[in-house]
């Protein structure tokens, strides 16, 4: 009985140890389509630059000008860090967000370091608000659900003080 115990575990250990490098290599082989709505992929881009747009997968394509879908307009943001805020902001996203987030590297969902060079504030927030209405009517985050795999963002009902909160702890990432 131990016998077959031990095959049973080297059998897994060997599956679960192939089956690692296939995902590696499915993500990079991984390409996602250019958004449509972006005024930066016109049509009259050239063969090799229309390519190279292919390549960008959702989480590292750059579009400040989308405010994404929901109640958020506009934000202001000032030069400095409110720390308060941002201490806020922190426990937030360690109650609500580290599950599915990782600080610098892809999870389950986007790394939030960085992100403001390639969000706006707006799209940000209106992501932590409502990600659902996000996924269904915003084309980056269409694309975004794709790319990791169709894992939703959860609706953790944050409200909006919250994600200005987790904006600005996301700041000082």
């Amino acid at each position: 009985m131990k016998n077959y115990f031990k095959i049973g575990l080297l059998l897994l250990a060997v599956s679960l140890y192939s089956c690692g490098g296939e995902e590696a290599e499915s993500a990079k082989e991984e390409k996602v389509l250019v958004n449509p709505n972006n005024p930066n992929n016109s049509a009259s881009k050239s063969g090799a630059e229309e390519h190279e747009d292919e390549k960008v997968s959702a989480s590292q394509r750059v579009d400040l000008e989308n405010k994404g879908v929901g109640p958020i307009k506009s934000v202001t943001i000032p030069e400095t860090i409110d720390e308060a805020l941002a201490e806020k902001g922190k426990e937030i996203y360690e109650k609500n967000c580290t599950a599915c987030h990782k600080v610098d590297k892809k999870f389950i969902g986007p790394a939030p370091k960085d992100i403001l060079k390639r969000r706006s504030p707006e799209w940000v927030m209106n992501m932590i608000i409502n990600p659902d209405k996000m996924v269904q009517e915003d084309p980056l985050a269409k694309d975004l659900l794709i790319e990791f795999h169709g894992s939703p963002m959860t609706n953790q009902g944050i409200t909006e003080d919250e994600a200005r909160a987790i904006l600005e702890y996301i700041r000082t990432l």
